[in-house]
């Protein structure tokens, strides 16, 4: 797949399209923890667990606590992203952006920009102006933020670890959309 000469379609799912969506969103998931991706997940991970947790996703997006993007070229889903919609009294214009993936065999195509695009887009609308974000210190989603005038707050070492176990910094990122 090409999306230079497919279109990229982002779209944003309700409960029951995100559990329709779990056997792909699975898939994307651990296609990104067998590359090396650190996004919660091992590699002695299995696929019912990459399950689990799309289906809990499911739950928080049918709670309201959170909004599942999905970036579809033809009829398959290549990436996704979520908004989680800060829920605490003192934080109402808040949100955090998590689990931007991509499948392996679409990166480098403008899907993850595509994604984030619309995230920020969904946020404003829910009346979201700052967003924050982590990501792995070395990772190539490092550049993208940077390149789409998101500022690094900074990096804590050792913040979590790699899916074959080797420690992992995560650089944290906000954007103010005000």
């Amino acid at each position: 797949m090409n999306a230079t000469t497919l279109s990229v379609a982002v779209e944003m799912l309700d409960a029951e399209a995100a559990r329709a969506a779990v056997p792909e969103l699975a898939e994307i998931l651990r296609d990104c923890v067998a590359n090396g991706a650190s996004v919660g997940f091992m590699n002695w991970n299995t696929p019912a667990d990459y399950e689990h947790f799309w289906r809990d996703v499911a739950a928080a997006v049918a709670g309201g606590q959170v909004v599942l993007l999905t970036a579809r070229i033809g009829d398959g889903i290549v990436g996704t992203a979520q908004l989680h919609l800060i829920g605490k009294p003192n934080q109402p214009h808040r949100a955090e952006i998590a689990k931007v993936l991509v499948h392996s065999r679409a990166r480098r195509q403008g899907i993850g920009e595509a994604l984030m695009q619309r995230a920020e887009a969904v946020a404003r609308e829910k009346g979201r102006d700052l967003l924050v974000l982590d990501t792995d210190e070395h990772g190539a989603a490092r550049r993208l933020y940077n390149r789409l005038g998101w500022t690094e707050a900074g990096t804590i070492p050792r913040y979590a670890l790699m899916p074959d176990g080797a420690d992992c910094g995560s650089t944290f990122f906000y954007k103010s959309l005000a």
